[in-house]
């Protein structure tokens, strides 16, 4: 994907984020990796709904900025989830920031671990585990480096995760495309809405199951 391509990307996913209320007002963020190690970014502030490709801020590899509109203040965690996830999902290029309503509803009345235990097979499949980040600041250089040492720490167990949640604020999720990101991040927050709807609480697959998931899908829980 040439640099013209994942402006236009970065856009149709934005509006259609935000068309479907897993964004609103302007909360939420999308980047992508561009082929010599720069990034775009939604600038700070803007509206995902309503994004302008020429005005994305694009910054280099060390997030000076480069041309577009100022760059998202998460810009710095968004180079650390890049830099450590890379290491075990090399082809990812795409980072999708939401404040998702019901992952966000989830942190605020629990204090666990992972955000969700696995369900749903497709969970499992498609996102895996989401560990919880404890809640920092919007922006706060903390949060970038904890999220860092759980991706490294998760992937060294032999269990590289796609997704964290950011207590009180919203899942970062990353994928080889805006369009892989953006299906991770429905899955994730559709899992997080069939937990906070059922009553009693579902109970989780068993090893078996998940086990079965692993052999065949190369799951990776």
């Amino acid at each position: 994907m040439n640099a013209t391509q994942a402006r236009d990307e970065i856009c149709r996913v934005g509006s259609s984020l935000f068309e479907r209320g897993y964004v609103h007002a302007t909360a939420g963020n999308i980047s992508v990796r561009l082929y010599d190690g720069s990034f775009l970014i939604t600038p700070t502030d803007a509206c995902l709904g309503f994004l302008d490709p020429a005005r994305l801020a694009h910054v280099d590899a060390h997030g000076a900025q480069i041309s577009g509109d100022r760059a998202s203040k998460t810009i710095a965690l968004h180079a650390r989830i890049y830099g450590a996830a890379r290491k075990f999902h090399p082809e990812t290029s795409c980072i999708i920031h939401t404040h998702s309503t019901h992952c966000v509803a989830l942190t605020l009345a629990m204090d666990e671990p992972e955000l969700l235990p696995p369900i749903t097979p497709y969970f499992v499949m498609k996102v895996g585990h989401v560990p919880v980040i404890p809640y920092h600041r919007p922006g706060a250089a903390e949060a970038a480096a904890l999220t860092a040492q759980v991706i490294d720490d998760y992937g060294l167990r032999g269990t590289p995760i796609r997704a964290v949640m950011l207590s009180r604020l919203g899942p970062n999720v990353w994928h080889d495309t805006p369009a892989a990101a953006m299906a991770t991040l429905e899955e994730l927050e559709e899992t997080a809405r069939l937990r906070m709807i059922s009553n009693p609480m579902p109970s989780p697959l068993s090893p078996a199951q998940i086990d079965e998931l692993r052999s065949t899908f190369n799951a990776h829980w």
